[in-house]
């Protein structure tokens, strides 16, 4: 999923066309086919041939007090095996993420007769059967049973569908040659955001125009009691709308000046791009303290989920509130314009991640830019949340001593975003952060080649904005971005991605300086920081400290994480540990904050009492350089590329 995880926590929809049915050029499409395997023979490879018919499967998303998803598909079939499949490589969550294991009461039909199924010996995510002769259809019908204790997929005021989760599709075809017409049942009275054109609608029962089952997984729904619907591209050829559900009635309400922001984002995204690859956009915004908070990209919509307080807490949220603008990048780069390795066939060949730092890095770094351009950022709130970023890769990812930043690329199926014990030296999905501060060297880097005359919006013109209005996915390579670059302006490169994303140690720190500004620290924290130490929803309750001692702790001691080689992993300090007491006094965030200030050009350590597997032990760590958080300074004499990079685009 598409939430960067470095220094926010790991956090629509459109008319389809024909257009989107097409993927890549045949050739590509023929090399991709060949190279697919299964891990079981007995799951047929996809061909590139249609799927007889069209799959009806209706939803009934009304038991929000259970939150169940209660699923009815009918298949056209001809006699014989068949397989079924439900998706496991989900698009934007880079990984086997599949939930499976929600999928429950699976019964299979046919002319109001049970067919038995197996799973598959080895792929748990495949259903074999044997289709009766004489049977023209077959009915499937199960529940998908959504989470109950976090990650909320269902409220009593709200939802979000994502179709994956709920349909079966037959294996052996590739996706976007099966044809599904989807509908759904909601509670009474909701209202819903999708990229699905509806056709007809009864009650509280939807049925949407028959469309390929890439385009199904790739349109989600929300879905709530209390719903409002923003134009954000008024008179624009090609609508766009936030689709707003929300806890209560009071946080759908928006100023005139927040409007004009969210209005500019769209406006500057398109200048930068020159272009754009959907009929209409759709931002699925859920506000909500219940709801899973969500950031999802899809080729005309996205998922995103922030606290129900996001307009109307403005002035003390600015962290993380570059989200719409990262997933709104993702319909250029990730969607229309994809790393090669990442295009598969249909929903259960794996996918290959190498290019992260371009799909997801780059993404986050015009995120970062069109959040200030936009306006939704002072010009002081983005450097502030860029020297977190930058603190990180400066002092908190000793990790780099062994693994380079696209081996970070691996991440997401290795680690299934699951908690890590020492992140800081095992690393989680640097390539956003890491990959963020890989860009802004090379927009520095064109800057100065070019006195000024180009920069990173050149290539974000010619490698995005080609092919306006297209609905074709235009895969990349390596190479192809290299080329791109030299087209702007010529250089070595290949060298110059290499050395940051293949290299141990990489420079990722000297796009600052060629910016024209330093990373200092000081002991006071940026307003920026204080606001996103104190959200509901930032960096899962930690208070950083990784930047002095070298810990991030919650707000009832629990330890995150220990900088791998800083003061308190040196000490002992294990992540896992809860922080009782600190010199002698009870844990709080702001005891911490005084022992290590009083600590400061002192020799007595700061003592910590932990409790880890039942056991309390004092630890004493030597640590005297006091509080540190990160700021930008100016660098005199320079051009300020910083500066130039937020200007709005006229």
């Amino acid at each position: 999923m598409s939430v960067a995880p470095s220094v926010r926590p790991q956090p629509v929809r459109r008319h389809v066309t024909a257009r989107l049915a097409l993927a890549v050029s045949l050739a590509l499409m023929a090399g991709a086919a060949g190279a697919q395997v299964s891990r079981s023979a007995q799951v047929p490879a996809p061909q590139d041939t249609p799927y007889p018919g069209t799959i009806a499967i209706h939803v009934d998303a009304s038991d929000t007090r259970q939150g169940i998803f209660r699923v009815h598909e009918t298949i056209p079939v001809e006699a014989g095996q068949l397989t079924l499949l439900y998706p496991e490589w989900i698009p934007g969550n880079h990984s086997p993420s599949g939930p499976v294991a929600m999928l429950a009461g699976l019964k299979l039909s046919a002319n109001g007769k049970p067919v038995a199924w197996t799973r598959d010996k080895y792929d748990v995510y495949a259903f074999h059967l044997d289709v009766p002769a004489g049977v023209a259809s077959l009915d499937a019908d199960f529940q998908y049973l959504s989470p109950r204790r976090d990650g909320y997929e269902m409220t009593d005021r709200m939802l979000m569908l994502e179709w994956d989760k709920v349909s079966l599709y037959p294996a052996g075809h590739y996706s976007r040659d099966i044809t599904f017409a989807p509908s759904v049942t909601l509670p009474q009275g909701w209202q819903f955001g999708s990229a699905l054109e509806t056709s007809s609608q009864s009650g509280d029962s939807t049925t949407f125009k028959p469309v390929s089952y890439n385009t199904l997984v790739d349109s989600p729904m929300y879905a709530g009691r209390y719903f409002k619907r923003v134009d954000l591209n008024p008179g624009g050829k090609a609508p766009v709308h936030l689709d707003v559900v929300a806890d209560e009635p009071k946080y759908l309400e928006m100023t005139p000046e927040q409007l004009r922001e969210h209005r500019a984002l769209v406006t500057q995204a398109v200048k930068l791009f020159g272009s754009h690859h959907y009929d209409h956009y759709d931002f699925l915004f859920s506000l909500s303290d219940e709801l899973a908070g969500n950031g999802l990209e899809h080729h005309q919509s996205s998922e995103d989920g922030m606290g129900a307080d996001y307009f109307t807490a403005w002035a003390d949220n600015a962290p993380n509130r570059d989200l719409l603008a990262h997933e709104y990048v993702h319909s250029w780069n990730g969607k229309f314009r994809r790393p090669a390795d990442l295009w598969t066939p249909n929903f259960n060949v794996p996918m290959g991640d190498s290019l992260l730092w371009v799909y997801e890095g780059q993404t986050q770094y015009w995120g970062f830019v069109l959040t200030a351009r936009a306006g939704l950022w002072t010009p002081e709130q983005f450097r502030d949340g860029l020297a977190m970023v930058a603190a990180n890769y400066d002092r908190n990812r000793p990790g780099f001593q062994w693994r380079t930043l696209e081996d970070t690329t691996n991440d997401a199926t290795a680690a299934h975003r699951s908690a890590l014990p020492y992140r800081s030296w095992q690393m989680s999905e640097d390539y956003y952060s890491g990959g963020q501060m890989l860009w802004l060297s090379v927009d520095a880097k064109l800057r100065e080649l070019t006195h000024g005359r180009k920069s990173l919006d050149d290539f974000a013109q010619v490698f995005f904005g080609v092919d306006n209005g297209s609905f074709v996915t235009k895969t990349y390579t390596f190479d192809d971005v290299v080329a791109a670059l030299d087209g702007v302006a010529k250089y070595d490169w290949a060298g110059f991605l290499r050395a940051r994303a293949d290299a141990l140690d990489p420079p990722l720190l000297d796009g600052l300086a060629a910016s024209g500004w330093r990373l200092v620290y000081t002991d006071q924290p940026s307003t920026y920081e204080k606001q996103y130490d104190s959200r509901p929803e930032s960096s899962r309750h930690m208070y950083n400290f990784a930047w002095s001692i070298g810990l991030t702790v919650d707000k009832q001691g629990g330890i995150n994480d220990v900088r791998w080689g800083g003061p308190a992993f040196k000490a002992g300090v294990s992540t896992g540990a809860t922080l009782v007491a600190v010199n002698g006094q009870a844990y709080s965030r702001d005891v911490l904050k005084e022992a290590i200030k009083a600590a400061k050009g002192g020799s007595a350590p700061i003592r910590l009492l932990l409790k880890y597997q039942g056991s309390l032990q004092t630890v004493p760590v030597d640590y005297h350089e006091g509080l540190q958080y990160p700021h930008l300074e100016r660098i005199a004499g320079t051009p300020d590329y910083l500066d130039q990079i937020i200007a709005a685009r006229k």
